[in-house]
């Protein structure tokens, strides 16, 4: 099946009418009407080019949009496509409705035909080219996103560094630090054994940003003095099986350096946690603290441990709620 880009501007351009009246065709038969045109170079194979898009059934009927998406789309202009006859009539800022008859794109693959584009049907693309480059040009611009982008989460590292540098100094914390980055400190010892990777653990907790907001907990008292909005019955010591990705890479690693009943306060980075993305009230490359108790053991299957701090961070289960620990499971 031909693969076609989908394109179409919304609200900028065009009536119903205007999709089905007005075409020109080019040579190769694709039909075509300028909404707008303007001087100056037009695109040439080899050129990168930056555009909005809508695609849209001749129904009207929206089925794609960079608006709605909120990214505009790229592309590399090639020698052969199902578009070059029309490229190469534009210019920056152009603006262009192309009719595409779905039983050519169909054609050989009617078992892919969507019922609401039926024979005879056509898809209506609306482009509007807002940049073009050369490939030179193209690829130095990703060189220096790429360049800013790193600086920038270099700046954002360096700041949760200093922050959690501050906050150990101002409550002067006295904390042990794996070779991950995890820092820790064991508030109750506990003689009983500790969990092996594949073990099921029950856990109570409190989850704080270093500011001091508890963004969740398993304990009743402490949701209700920290306003959580969660059901009373969700508040009970989650149970998750620890070495087995359901939690986030630092509490996989710091329930294993502790002692069945035993608690402790584990300063978590970003790394080992939400990283870049954040999660809920998490702000990206937040250092997250948890006051922990490790209430029960029950012997599993035994796996090795993975190396902490190798693999993208996972959710602590929303964190870490039981409900959502199973939603990882599916």
């Amino acid at each position: 099946m031909k693969k076609y880009f989908v394109f179409l501007l919304v609200a900028a351009f065009a009536t119903k009418a205007s999709a089905q009246n007005g075409f020109q065709r080019t040579a190769k038969g694709t039909e075509y009407r300028m909404l707008t045109h303007n001087p100056g170079d037009r695109i040439k194979v080899n050129d990168v080019i930056t555009f909005q898009v809508v695609q849209k059934t001749d129904k009207d009927s929206i089925l794609f949009s960079t608006y709605t998406t909120g990214r505009p789309a790229q592309a590399q202009i090639q020698p052969t496509g199902d578009l070059m006859d029309i490229f190469p009539l534009l210019t920056l800022k152009d603006s262009v409705l192309i009719k595409v008859p779905t039983d050519t794109i169909f054609n050989g693959h009617e078992d892919k035909r969507p019922a609401f584009l039926p024979k005879g049907s056509n898809l209506l693309f609306l482009m509007k080219i807002i940049k073009v480059q050369s490939l030179t040009e193209a690829m130095a611009e990703r060189d220096r996103e790429i360049a800013e982008g790193k600086a920038l989460i270099a700046k954002y590292q360096a700041d949760e560094t200093a922050n959690t540098d501050k906050y150990i100094a101002t409550n002067k914390l006295i904390l042990k630090t794996t070779t991950s980055g995890l820092k820790y400190k064991i508030n109750k010892a506990s003689v009983k054994r500790k969990p092996l990777a594949g073990d099921t653990l029950l856990v109570n907790y409190v989850g704080r940003t270093l500011d001091g907001k508890v963004f969740d907990s398993s304990i009743a008292a402490e949701g209700a003095k920290a306003g959580l909005q969660r059901p009373a019955d969700s508040y009970q010591p989650l149970q998750m099986v620890v070495g087995h990705d359901e939690v986030i890479p630092g509490w996989d690693e710091g329930l294993l350096l502790l002692n069945e009943g035993s608690k402790a306060t584990f300063i978590i980075p970003s790394k080992l946690a939400y990283a870049e993305k954040g999660s809920g009230d998490i702000k990206p490359f937040s250092t997250l603290l948890f006051d922990i108790e490790l209430v029960k053991i029950k012997p599993g299957k035994h796996v090795p441990v993975k190396a902490t701090g190798t693999k993208s961070a996972k959710p602590v289960a929303k964190p870490p709620i039981k409900k959502a620990v199973a939603k990882k499971k599916n």
